[in-house]
């Protein structure tokens, strides 16, 4: 039965997931993303090479720079977030063939994003030497043997083929965050702060040898040569409180000063198959 405020039983707890999310609605949301705000105009007065959006980059820059017109593509991992939408594929006459775990993330995919699917883990699957180009964006930080993910990736690629990678770093603060973080709480908070990212969440992550030295010695042991790379030292995760944005900043500082490519958030590669 209806009660005075509308609930048929008790009240919601404001530590529920529907509760914390209808608090966030008033104050507190105009309070973080005034904090989104500062953190953004802080990162404004850091070095270029300190506020490139690594993902960004990879989509609109570093990745196509590798990727011919008419050529064969593999999206592994791209789901219902392929690099390519439909028209972009048909306006560069790309043919391009989606791989991913899940049926479902295969399914939500744009219209005419696909030529053909196939649900794989792709650890353990070993294609054809067809491709042209791999993409492989946001992928391996998930899987639990990465050594076998480059096999699946050499695999699927000609002799000449390239494949292209963008991956988080495990030695980025928010990945160590990460890990120790249960499942639930991460995405209830990545929901509360950025809603934006709600549908990317989902996969749990490892972050097995995900660093870009120890990407190279996989490549280069899969028979790949490495034609570009590029280390990002730049995320948003700790933008919703802008104190804590700037320690981790000061710590990043640090870090690179140290060891430099090691310190990256995230890195893009260009591997070609030898």
């Amino acid at each position: 039965m209806r009660t005075l405020f509308g609930w048929t039983s008790s009240p919601p707890s404001v530590f529920s997931e529907t509760g914390i999310f209808s608090l966030m609605r008033g104050l507190p949301g105009k309070f973080i993303d005034f904090n989104k705000s500062l953190s953004r105009r802080l990162d404004g007065m850091l070095p270029e090479a300190f506020r490139v959006d690594g993902q960004a980059h990879f989509q609109q820059e570093f990745a196509p720079l590798h990727i011919p017109k008419g050529a064969l593509v593999y999206d592994v991992g791209g789901g219902k977030h392929p690099l390519h939408r439909g028209e972009e594929k048909e306006r560069r006459g790309l043919r391009i063939v989606g791989l991913d775990i899940d049926q479902g993330e295969l399914a939500g995919a744009p219209r005419a994003a696909y030529d053909a699917t196939i649900r794989a883990d792709i650890t353990a699957y070993r294609g054809r030497g067809d491709a042209d180009v791999v993409i492989c964006q946001a992928l391996l930080e998930h899987v639990a043997d990465t050594k076998s993910a480059f096999a699946g990736l050499a695999s699927i690629l000609k002799k000449g083929g390239v494949a292209l990678l963008f991956t988080p770093s495990k030695t980025s603060l928010y990945a160590r965050v990460n890990l120790i973080m249960p499942e639930k709480l991460k995405r209830n908070l990545l929901r509360l702060f950025y809603p934006e990212l709600a549908d990317k969440t989902g996969f749990p992550c490892r972050y097995h040898r995900c660093t870009l030295p120890e990407f190279e010695e996989m490549a280069r042991g899969q028979g790949f040569a490495v034609v570009q790379k590029r280390a990002y030292y730049y995320s948003e995760y700790f933008s919703f409180f802008a104190p804590l944005h700037i320690l981790w900043r000061l710590w990043l500082w640090v870090f690179y000063l140290l060891f430099r490519e090691r310190a990256a958030e995230t890195f893009s590669l260009a591997l070609r198959k030898m």
